[in-house]
């Protein structure tokens, strides 16, 4: 029974996706050993994302004539270590976040992306979960992407989990988005828009905007050279947490530099950030390096947390890479970070180390 269910199900899908225009299954499967050491305990474990978010997707497009296309995008987070879903959230606010009892996983959901688009010449329009604007720039100038043991200070860590969000992904995506992106015919220039809801009862109560918020991200990208800037809020009854950062990457051909300035707000309390970077090609492969820190002000502690990171990409094939990258963290102002898992103390340093594979599809 199960497997006729299964195969009547793929027969489903296959016969939705010939119906489209083009549609195209896709994935990434990453797994590294990551050890990390701190002045408390050392952890060895292993685990998916050290290149790059370990996902599986699928995406499509149908031509409507005139210029005008349809599309949808369905993404689904991995945990290729143990091959559970990555958690998601179902309306940006602590509320609707992962199942409980289940270590904050949970079955396969497209908690990366689950968007429908109607695009033309005038740009696109897209409705669903996605990328929140003030988080793209966290990810454009950085080597690592955000992942493993050398994503940087600004994007990723902020000493109680990221500032001001209480649930699972929230300050990466966001659920229940209406977004419009300018087209690609503007000399450059590009633009993006967002919009999403907390979709709460309006009742007068203090919480009845929680979740809900927006971002806007404006850029230039021709040539070698890239710079955008972007801002963003969402609403909260204990404190509304924006963010607001500008980033500049410029490939000279025999290596590319990364910059990014990063700054939070949540209540009371200040982020500030920075990173420099950059992507050397070498042979069949790229070395990847990163200065980062980031950095809490409010009337009670400061932490702050200082990262260099150097990794190495090696290119199999195509689709098939082994990298490793080390990275070394330094705390103080009574901050406690440790990298890959291990624990140290308040004002101590932490080290880590990766070694994957990465394969995509």
């Amino acid at each position: 029974m199960k497997k006729s269910s299964l195969g009547l199900a793929l027969l489903a899908v296959a016969s939705a996706a010939s119906a489209q225009s083009s549609v195209t299954l896709f994935g990434v499967i990453d797994t590294r050993v990551a050890i990390g050491r701190g002045s408390i305990a050392d952890k060895n474990q292993l685990a998916g994302g050290g290149a790059s978010t370990p996902r599986l997707g699928f995406r499509g497009t149908e031509d409507l004539g005139g210029g005008m296309s349809a599309s949808f995008w369905l993404e689904a987070g991995l945990n290729t270590d143990d091959g559970t879903g990555a958690p998601t959230n179902v309306n940006n606010q602590a509320s609707g976040g992962p199942i409980a009892g289940i270590g904050g996983s949970q079955g396969v959901v497209f908690n990366r992306r689950a968007t429908v688009s109607l695009a033309s010449t005038w740009g696109e329009l897209r409705a669903g979960r996605d990328y929140m604007p003030q988080y793209w720039n966290l990810y454009y100038a950085d080597p690592f992407g955000n992942v493993g043991v050398g994503n940087p200070m600004p994007a990723t860590y902020t000493f109680s989990g990221r500032t001001g969000y209480p649930a699972a992904n929230i300050g990466v995506y966001a659920s229940n988005t209406i977004s419009y992106f300018t087209p690609a015919s503007l000399g450059g220039f590009f633009g993006h828009v967002q919009y999403y809801m907390g979709e709460n009862l309006k009742n007068g109560a203090a919480t009845e905007d929680d979740g809900s918020g927006g971002g806007v991200r404006v850029g230039y990208a021709k040539g070698p050279f890239y710079a955008s800037v972007a801002t963003g809020r969402t609403n909260y009854a204990a404190g509304d947490v924006r963010q607001s950062n500008a980033v500049g990457t410029y490939d000279f051909g025999v290596a590319k530099v990364g910059v990014q300035y990063s700054r939070d707000k949540n209540g009371a309390v200040t982020g500030k950030g920075w990173l420099l970077g950059g992507w050397v090609p070498v042979g069949a492969g790229q070395v990847l390096v990163s200065y980062s820190q980031y950095g809490l002000s409010s009337a009670v502690a400061n932490p702050e947390g200082k990262k260099i990171a150097l990794g190495y990409i090696h290119q199999l094939s195509k689709r098939t890479a082994l990298y490793g990258t080390f990275a070394r963290l330094k705390n103080s102002g009574g901050a406690a970070v440790a990298l890959n898992g291990a624990a140290t103390a308040p004002n101590s340093s932490s080290t880590g180390l990766d070694l994957g594979i990465r394969h995509t599809f």
